[in-house]
């Protein structure tokens, strides 16, 4: 593997690279790339995060991020996108948390597809982020190789940085004794169990991806069934405490006073 250089972006032609990167990634036409060259250029202009992983010298991997409320503590990072094989996103994500303490935040917030197993066990067991909001349809409904024109679901993840230093790795996820499932896959269909239980286990569809490409009818199943139980714990209050075993979210109950 190469080693990388992480570093911030600021000049026209580099931020025409990543615009280029995120089309190869989202798999989007020219000019509609989840984040265009004029509006990154703005918000670099503007002292916002645009930063670019670089393997020999070729663009491996790039993020960009925004000031959000509270302000000076939180900074929203809105897309990141890596190719595959070079650890770029893991790597951004250490600029990226480097790059907010210096400036004295506390936290950085994201959305991602609750649906996309790989994601959430790279926000919730590497990085130990921790999601706080279920976003429902949150961008609309966006047809490229990524989201197949499914609805924009998103869990709303917020990341504690601590202090400076090297980012440890969050401790495995404890699941409580007496947890129940509360959705499972069942001949890759979801299937809903018990909702009321103090402690609950959250099943991921192994591919959601390939899924909306091969059966558009399972992946709409899916979404509404995690918007269901999902959205609807985290509606009352519960708290996802990680993800076990690259499969479960884990979710839990405050006991009642």
């Amino acid at each position: 593997m190469s080693a990388l250089e992480v570093r911030e972006v600021y000049e026209l032609d580099e931020l025409a690279s990543v615009n280029a990167l995120f089309e190869e990634i989202w798999g989007t036409a020219p000019g509609a790339s989840p984040m265009g060259t004029e509006q990154m250029r703005a918000l670099s202009h503007a002292g916002n995060y645009v930063a670019g992983a670089f393997a020999d010298g070729r663009l491996v991997g790039a993020s960009v991020a925004f000031f959000a409320a509270p302000v000076g503590e939180t900074l929203h990072s809105h897309v990141t996108g890596a190719l595959p094989g070079h650890a770029a996103g893991l790597a951004l994500k250490q600029h990226q948390r480097d790059w907010s303490l210096a400036r004295g935040l506390s936290r950085i917030t994201w959305t991602y597809d609750p649906l996309v197993r790989r994601n959430a066990h790279f926000n919730l067991a590497k990085l130990g982020a921790r999601p706080v909001e279920y976003l429902t349809g949150f961008y609309g409904q966006i047809d490229d190789a990524i989201n197949g024109g499914d609805d924009t679901d998103r869990a709303l993840v917020a990341w504690e940085l601590g202090g400076p230093g090297s980012m440890a790795s969050p401790p495995p996820v404890r699941v409580p004794a007496g947890a129940v499932t509360a959705l499972s896959v069942q001949d890759g269909l979801p299937v809903v169990g018990r909702l009321d239980a103090p402690a609950l286990l959250v099943e991921v569809p192994p591919d959601i991806e390939a899924l909306r490409r091969t059966d558009p009818g399972a992946a709409k199943a899916w979404r509404l069934a995690m918007r269901e139980v999902l959205g609807g714990l985290l509606a009352e209050g519960a708290r996802v405490t990680g993800f076990h075993g690259r499969t479960s979210y884990v979710v839990t109950r405050e006991p009642a006073a």
